[in-house]
């Protein structure tokens, strides 16, 4: 009775992950949705040079700067959730599957633990990205000159994250990304390749992360255009290969953005 009863928990165990792992995602993306909506409901501020600011980066009448810090920082984890997700999935499910032995800590819950550490990272980087988006914000709000030459600059981020995309330091990161290593079944060890493996993944996320940034971070359009981009270079045969073929969508991108703003109209 014991053994048939591990053998149908085993059986079911894909079932019980990915069934798990579905409702995560669905969740989180409702909660980005809902957040989205609700932002731009709030309208932007136009700015000169013909772009628009996001209210996201500075508090609006009677709030303080601690409700702007945690609405953003909920908001951020449930974007990072929903886009990063899909591509995370199947090195938890393969670190799933190496640690799950019999005598050993719950695989389940270390897997756990793995994936909170991972979200640790991206909601530590978020904190610095709201410091610099608000640091941003309230300059180019008191020097227009600044602010017209935004869209150019934005043009120059966009370019430099394609070409970021051909170098070794992406291709080693990404490398890391897609790699499951051997991970001793601790719950130590689990934080820490967690951690680990979050620092890998935001280094060769940087350039999508900063064409969503440039293009509006609580754009759904964007975002759902960096989850592909980023889900196709980690699950992609050849990452290497995938990497480049998303620089190169990234540098066209940069390149019209770039006419456009030097020749508006």
């Amino acid at each position: 009775m014991g053994i048939a009863s591990t053998r149908a928990c085993r059986t079911n165990l894909p079932l019980r992950f990915f069934g798990v792992a579905a409702l995560l995602f669905a969740a989180s993306a409702t909660l980005t949705i809902t957040g989205c909506t609700a932002m731009a409901s709030m309208g932007e501020l136009p700015m000169p040079g013909g772009w628009t600011l996001s209210m996201a980066w500075m508090p609006m009448c009677g709030q303080a700067w601690p409700d702007v810090v945690a609405a953003f920082l909920g908001m951020w984890l449930a974007m990072m959730v929903a886009m990063m997700l899909p591509s995370l999935l199947p090195v938890l499910w393969r670190s799933h599957a190496a640690i799950d032995r019999p005598g050993h800590s719950p695989a389940g819950r270390l897997i756990a633990l793995m994936g909170a550490a991972y979200f640790t990272v991206w909601l530590v980087l978020g904190t610095g990205v709201l410091a610099l988006g608000a640091l941003l914000a309230t300059v180019v709000m008191q020097w227009p000159a600044l602010a017209r030459a935004m869209p150019i600059a934005a043009a120059a981020v966009v370019l430099a994250a394609g070409a970021l995309q051909f170098t070794a330091w992406k291709a080693r990161h990404l490398a890391c990304c897609r790699a499951t290593p051997v991970i001793a079944p601790r719950l130590a060890t689990s934080w820490r390749h967690g951690l680990r493996l979050g620092l890998h993944c935001s280094c060769s996320c940087a350039g999508p992360m900063a064409i969503l940034l440039v293009g509006g971070v609580m754009d759904l359009r964007m975002m759902a255009i960096v989850t592909m981009a980023i889900t196709i270079e980690r699950l992609a045969p050849d990452g290497r290969r995938a990497a480049r073929t998303v620089g190169t969508a990234f540098a066209v991108a940069g390149l019209l953005m770039m006419t456009h703003a030097a020749w508006p109209g």
